[in-house]
C-alpha cells in the first residue's frame, strides 16, 4: 500500500514540475540566435530597435526588464539598450521603439552607454571583429521597479535583484570592416 502511494506521489511530482517547466524564451523577426544582426538595426543603418517577442513567461510575473549588452566592447561591456516596467500583459516589444523616456502603457527607458535614451544599435570599431548583442530578458515577480525614467543598468538591477522569476536571451552578431 505505501507503494501504491510513493508512486502516485511521484507521479503528481512530476506532472506539475513538467507543467511548470515551460521554456521562457525571447526572439525577433529580425534575427536568430547567433546569427548576425541586419545593418538596419546598427549605426550603419536607421539604429532602430528590432522587434522582439516573448512566451511562456514564469507564473507570478508581474512585469519584465531587458537589457541589451556587449560584453565585447574594447571598454568592457558596453550598455545599448535598458528597458523596465515592461507591463506583463506583453508578449514583445515592436521594431522601432521610439527613444521615449516612458511609453503611454508605463514601459520606461534608461540611459545607454551612448549617454542617450532608448536602443543604440551595434556599433563596435571597424575592425575590432565581431561583437555579440545579448538581448536579456527577466521576468519580475513586482509590478514597478520605482524607478524614474532614465535609470541606469545598475538602478534597475538592483530595484529588481530578488525579484527575478526567470530569464531569457537571445544573443546577435555584429561586425563594422
Amino acid at each position: 500500500m505505501h507503494m501504491r502511494w510513493a508512486v502516485i506521489g511521484v507521479i503528481f511530482i512530476l506532472f506539475v514540475t513538467g507543467a511548470e517547466a515551460m521554456a521562457f524564451t525571447v526572439s525577433s523577426d529580425a534575427f536568430t540566435d547567433g546569427s548576425s544582426i541586419p545593418a538596419r538595426y546598427s549605426c550603419d543603418g536607421s539604429d532602430i530597435s528590432p522587434p522582439l517577442r516573448w512566451s511562456d513567461a514564469p507564473s507570478g510575473t508581474r512585469s519584465f526588464v531587458l537589457i541589451v549588452e556587449d560584453p565585447d566592447a574594447p571598454v568592457g561591456t558596453f550598455i545599448h539598450w535598458v528597458v523596465y516596467d515592461i507591463p506583463a500583459i506583453k508578449d514583445g516589444l515592436q521594431e522601432a521603439l521610439p527613444p521615449r523616456a516612458e511609453l503611454e502603457d508605463g514601459t520606461k527607458q534608461g540611459r545607454n552607454d551612448f549617454g542617450r535614451i532608448g536602443y543604440g544599435g551595434p556599433c563596435p570599431p571597424r575592425g575590432h571583429g565581431i561583437h555579440r548583442y545579448f538581448f536579456v530578458l527577466k521576468a519580475i515577480d513586482i509590478p514597478s521597479t520605482g524607478l524614474p525614467p532614465g535609470a541606469s543598468k545598475e538602478d534597475v538591477e538592483r530595484a529588481i535583484e530578488g525579484h527575478i522569476l526567470g530569464e531569457a536571451h537571445i544573443m546577435g552578431t555584429y561586425e563594422r570592416r
